[in-house]
């Protein structure tokens, strides 16, 4: 039996056993959960899911996920042709904190995306600073390279990007 592999975006209402109707509609067509990425943002609950299936059922599930309530889905198939072999790639931890403007997740992934720096995952809040009040924005990433120069290169932009901004950015690379 063969198997395919799915990645979907689930958004909506947050609501209590909303986690759950998605768990049980891929148990009931034979899935396995791989990943995933959930949040309550703004009373809407997003995520992302990945999940494997067996082929003859990728369509169902789709299906069913589509009509649970209030949820929006998208859904596509994935291969692991197209997923990088991960041991090829650098790594690095960056974490960004200053005073919330607009503009601040833009200006660094421009500088990112310049150095051929890709974001694998990126955490981003806003919240009141311990001392003034004042609204702090704060980012945490995690960045790949398959260039293990490019992470080290970056640093020189980022120390530029942060005065520019006025926040305080540290780069945890090899």
């Amino acid at each position: 039996m063969s198997s395919t592999t799915l990645v979907m975006t689930l958004v909506g209402p947050a609501r209590t056993g909303l986690v759950e109707s998605v768990a049980s509609a891929v148990a009931a067509h034979q899935g396995n959960w791989l990943e995933s990425r959930m949040a309550r943002l703004a009373g809407q609950f997003a995520g992302i899911l990945h999940v494997s299936v067996p082929s003859e059922s990728a369509e169902a599930l789709a299906a069913s996920l589509r009509c649970l309530e209030d949820l929006t889905v998208a859904v596509v198939s994935s291969s692991d042709r197209a997923i990088p072999d991960e041991t090829t790639l650098a790594s690095a931890q960056l974490e960004l904190i200053g005073q919330d403007r607009p503009g601040i997740v833009r200006s660094l992934s421009t500088a990112l995306a310049a150095r051929g720096i890709n974001v694998e995952e990126l955490e981003t809040e806003c919240g009141p600073a311990p001392m003034s009040g004042e609204t702090l924005f704060r980012a945490r990433a995690l960045l790949t390279s398959s260039d293990p120069r490019a992470l080290q290169a970056i640093r020189a932009d980022l120390e530029r990007l942060g005065a520019d901004l006025m926040v305080e950015i540290r780069l945890n690379a090899p």
